[in-house]
């Protein structure tokens, strides 16, 4: 199979709407990462997501919705929720609320649990597509499982070329995290953290969130111990490089090979973090050691996916 690349334009929607309606996949930008979306009602469609990304099945995925409208027709909602979404959609949120029993979605999709992670993107190139197809689309991160995310198209054909129908290609993705995902199907719990602060959310909550621990049975995408991983071992929190490692850094580090701020800002920072790991990646196999990172904002998105790209390999 050649993998087509799409232009973020009305014949490039038109012929990856047409790529979904028949089963295909099609990777597309959001403004967190690239997602490798499917049919999220086929269940054809969806198991070829698994395929592709050689995704454990037990792994759900998170399902891509125009608006928050769209959102109730396949989970319970409640005042909650729409506090929550008229907040913060569109933008880099997934919600994990009740399946309702009418979705019609591929249990696929939620990995046969009672809930589903859904949100709506803000990227615009996302939300074209989202509106010339009409229909719910499952999307995970478009890269092999357990690698490191795509920002740019290029990561996604260096992954996945030959497995997937196409990409559309509409630039490097601004916020370059994963989403924040927020379950609400009980007491708000913060299940993965990302491209939202758990600060903003708590303010809107008026709350503090529990958190999922690792070790938990899983009720979200991105709560695997090793994950985001490149080639190379990765080392963390290192404030000297020892011989032979490479130094992804962040804030006024020397002899850094790439930094993800020298500034020390956390929104660059996790714009950068793929980025600058699939370079790494891509220029060889000596360790990275990895500059400390705040643990505040943004900074907890990084560390969270910087240890799992660190966790021991499977």
């Amino acid at each position: 199979m050649e993998t087509q690349t799409l232009t973020p334009d009305s014949v490039g929607y038109a012929h990856a709407a047409s790529i979904l309606g028949a089963g295909g996949l099609v990777a597309f930008p959001t403004e967190t990462v690239y997602g490798l979306g499917a049919d999220a009602r086929n269940d054809f469609a969806v198991a070829r997501i698994f395929e592709a990304k050689g995704r454990p099945r037990f792994n759900p995925l998170i399902v891509h919705v125009p608006d928050a409208a769209t959102a109730k027709r396949y989970v319970i909602w409640d005042d909650g929720a729409d506090r929550i979404a008229s907040a913060f959609w569109p933008g880099p949120l997934t919600l994990v609320l009740p399946l309702r029993p009418d979705s019609g979605l591929s249990p696929l999709v939620t990995a046969d649990l009672p809930t589903l992670a859904i949100r709506v993107p803000a990227h615009p190139v996302a939300r074209a597509l989202l509106a010339e197809f009409d229909g719910p689309v499952a999307a995970p991160s478009a890269n092999p499982s357990g690698r490191i995310s795509p920002t740019e198209a290029g990561h996604v054909i260096a992954g996945l070329a030959g497995r997937i129908e196409a990409v559309v290609d509409g630039g490097p993705c601004d916020v370059g995290v994963e989403s924040t995902i927020l379950g609400l199907s009980d007491t708000p719990k913060l299940l993965r953290p990302g491209g939202l602060p758990q600060e903003a959310l708590e303010a809107a909550l008026g709350t503090g969130l529990s958190h999922y621990q690792d070790g938990d049975p899983l009720s979200a995408p991105g709560q695997m111990l090793s994950h985001y991983a490149p080639g190379a071992s990765v080392r963390l929190n290192a404030t000297r490089i020892s011989k032979g490692e490479r130094l992804l850094g962040f804030g006024a580090v020397e002899n850094a090979t790439l930094n993800l701020s020298p500034a020390g800002d956390l929104t660059e920072a996790a714009a950068n973090l793929f980025h600058h790991l699939h370079a790494l990646d891509k220029s060889g196999d000596a360790p990275i050691a990895v500059s400390p990172i705040p643990e505040v904002g943004l900074g907890r998105a990084i560390n969270d996916r910087l240890r799992r790209a660190a966790a021991p390999r499977h």
